[in-house]
């Protein structure tokens, strides 16, 4: 391989292995910017999961305990029970999944208050109905406290939606950067490809189709020079030495 097809295919197989790079390294980095959004939609999804069962397993357990409580029915001491134990259950499922479980203190505290209360209620003569003024104080407020804190924890997730926003932004840029840097690259290979083929092969070509036209029409002696060390010196020197044999006499 000489000159001319040398270049060209220096330069082609770089600006081919220059995509071959940027391609590579751009989808190992949108791979990560898909992994990460989907472990944020996941995350979310699974947190808005486990605050819905847990606000559903609060509600079972404070229709239970209203008609343990209040009217005095005691049909609904497992209810109120399992209930107690799903809130129980769901809550230490999201502590052992939670990133940060400071969004659930003041929920597991609310839940382990509740729980010691229901507890005494259902370890005494529950066969009484209680005051009102028993419930409102003791068992409402603390059921309010509890119900805002799952509120809370169910959009917790929204305070870390910022900081992960900011990282997929920084791994969109680098998944960006390559293909620009690459592109920049190759322009500048395209460039210099194109100076090169027309110094060293269109111009000279040229050159030396005029300088035949000039000697086959006017006579005109061929001269053209020209600085290369491959094909086109090699078409020049049979140019002249087939111009040197037409010019010889004939026997």
């Amino acid at each position: 391989m000489t000159g001319i097809r040398k270049r060209v295919t220096v330069g082609f197989l770089s600006i081919v292995g220059l995509l071959f790079f940027s391609g590579m390294i751009s989808f190992f980095e949108l791979s990560r910017l898909s992994n990460d959004t989907e472990e944020i939609l996941k995350a979310n999804q699974r947190n808005i999961q486990l605050a819905k069962e847990m606000l559903d397993a609060a509600h079972e357990q404070n229709m239970a305990f209203i008609h343990l409580s209040v009217f005095c029915d005691r049909a609904y001491d497992s209810l109120c029970t399992a209930s107690m134990m799903r809130l129980e259950n769901t809550l230490a499922v999201a502590q052992a999944e939670a990133f940060d479980r400071s969004f659930l203190d003041s929920l597991a505290f609310a839940t382990t208050e509740l729980r010691v209360l229901t507890d005494r209620f259902m370890a005494a003569d529950s066969t009484q109905r209680v005051s009102e003024k028993w419930y409102n104080d003791e068992y409402e407020g603390l059921y309010n406290r509890m119900a805002s804190a799952i509120k809370n924890y169910m959009t917790s997730t929204q305070s870390s939606l910022a900081p992960r926003t900011e990282q997929l932004k920084t791994n969109a840029y680098r998944a960006v950067t390559p293909v620009l840097i690459s592109l920049a690259v190759m322009i500048a290979i395209v460039l210099m490809l194109y100076y090169f083929m027309t110094i060293y092969c269109v111009n000279p070509i040229v050159a030396m189709n005029r300088s035949l036209g000039e000697f086959l029409t006017f006579r005109i002696p061929f001269g053209v020079k020209t600085d290369c060390r491959d094909e086109v010196l090699e078409l020049k020197e049979k140019i002249d030495t087939l111009i040197a044999l037409t010019r010889q006499p004939k026997i």
